[in-house]
């Protein structure tokens, strides 16, 4: 089979062979990876660079693509194009493949052959997708395994340890998509992390990471709670530091988004039937409860230590959990009631637009679905400083008031003071996360995971322990 066009003839990836003069081929980028360098065994002390992509033209032929050159050469041919677009290669070079070797870091494909460019003597090209062959678009949605392939979320979890370190396929919805995190590495080289919740039938909360820019593009396009993906080749791993399973993405990962497969529309089915029936916000409540384990939690901080902290990340710091010994230094909730008292939507928890009173991940189910939900902001204090407008809310804020929004809507405004000035000032063990937020207006992000009166005995020991210089930094994903 070929593929016409007005300038040319494209031979199709299964009829490739090295003896072909000067081919034409045409498909969709299904897969790609980032540009990185080796050293030059034939120049010392200089580079070459490469990165490979997959491209598919049938629903059972896809094959691999790789270049090596200069630098310039590489990062432009891959910025020129993405995982999605339609792209023709002109006079690859047709070479067979090493299977066993090569396919242990790239996509295994149905072709004995795969695809080498070269600068001087091959060029590809992007077409829009819009002028291509409606056939070669809804490639796009095909998972490139057997869509009955692959494991439920459920049974990685059930058979937990047995599988680190396995490669397997996953079928999954997004639940919701990190900002990416971007570092340093040791070599001086930049960095980039992102994570991404996966849920089924199954299991309401897993973790998938992708350390490449490639699929953190992808990924940011995904929309929480309607998106599907198909994960061909993932690698499972089991992670000591948080205690449960995790997901990578890995150069020979191939990720379908919206896949059309019977497996696939029955995912689509649940996810909707649980938003309305609300069964998403019961399980996403129960969770989130316990995705924080505060026993994991035992690195203890002073107000001042975060603020260096936070000074010396150069706008890079990854999300840090902690303990403070101190106390709620401001706690405005006999005032106006509307200031610390926000509607959530049932179904996904988030806050809902008060000018619209819509939610902005449920916008297709109806607004009137929603409940009151604390939402307060503290000021902590420690002998060394203040955090200024810290988070106090949901769940945690009714632990910490003890009492639920009902019952504080019904205490008299004399009641309210009373519960204010029985919390202020009192030394508390307060759990909190910190992440960076440029558009807060303190720059520091400050979430209360906990607050409870203190143990005296244990806070002079987090005291003393500082005076000798224990300063324990930990970090969680």
């Amino acid at each position: 089979m070929a593929y016409s066009s007005s300038t040319r003839d494209f031979v199709a990836l299964s009829a490739l062979h090295p003896n072909l003069a000067r081919p034409n081929v045409i498909g969709v980028v299904i897969g790609k990876t980032d540009v990185r360098g080796f050293p030059d065994r034939k120049n010392i002390g200089s580079e070459r660079y490469t990165f490979s992509f997959t491209i598919r033209d049938s629903p059972t032929y896809f094959i691999n693509v790789s270049s090596w050159g200069r630098e310039e050469y590489i990062r432009s041919l891959s910025e020129s194009f993405r995982v999605g677009d339609c792209v023709t290669i002109e006079n690859p070079l047709v070479q067979s493949k090493e299977a066993e070797r090569e396919e242990k870091f790239s996509p295994a494909t149905p072709s004995c052959y795969k695809l080498l460019l070269s600068e001087n003597h091959s060029a590809v090209k992007t077409s829009s997708c819009y002028e291509m062959d409606t056939e070669l678009l809804s490639l796009l949605h095909l998972p490139v395994k057997d869509p009955q392939d692959y494991y439920s979320l459920g049974d990685i979890i059930a058979n937990g340890q047995s599988l680190d370190g396995r490669i397997l396929n996953v079928l999954a919805a997004v639940m919701s998509v990190g900002e990416p995190k971007y570092f340093m590495t040791s070599d001086k080289r930049k960095g980039q992390r992102c994570e991404v919740k996966l849920y089924d039938e199954t299991e309401m909360s897993f973790p998938i990471v992708c350390w490449d820019n490639e699929s953190i593009q992808l990924a940011q396009s995904w929309i929480p709670r309607e998106t599907v993906i198909f994960a061909s080749d993932v690698r499972i791993n089991f992670d000591k530091f948080r205690n449960c399973m995790t997901a990578t993405v890995i150069s020979k990962t191939i990720i379908t988004t919206n896949p059309e497969t019977a497996e696939a529309n029955a995912l689509f089915s649940f996810i909707k039937e649980s938003a309305q029936s609300g069964a998403l916000r019961d399980k996403m409540e129960e969770q989130s409860k316990e995705s924080i384990d505060l026993e994991t939690i035992v690195d203890v901080y002073t107000v001042e230590q975060l603020k260096e902290k936070a000074l010396q990340s150069d706008g890079k710091l990854e999300p840090v959990y902690g303990i403070i010994y101190g106390y709620i230094s401001t706690l405005d909730i006999d005032d106006n009631a509307s200031k610390v008292i926000r509607n959530r939507c049932s179904i996904c928890r988030f806050l809902v637009n008060e000018m619209s009173d819509t939610c902005t991940f449920c916008s297709d189910i109806s607004s009137k679905s929603t409940f009151a939900s604390f939402d307060i902001l503290v000021d902590l204090t420690d002998h060394t400083g203040t955090l200024y407008s810290c988070y106090l809310s949901d769940c945690v804020a009714e632990e910490t008031l003890g009492c639920t929004v009902p019952e504080f809507l019904a205490l008299t405004e004399a009641k309210k003071t009373a519960l204010k000035w029985q919390l202020l000032l009192e030394r508390s063990k307060i759990y909190f996360k910190v992440t960076l937020s440029p558009s807060w207006r303190t720059g520091l992000k400050v979430n209360v995971l906990s607050c409870k009166l203190a143990d005296p005995t244990e806070a002079s020991q987090s005291l003393l322990g500082e005076e000798t210089g224990n300063k324990g930094l930990h970090y969680m994903a």
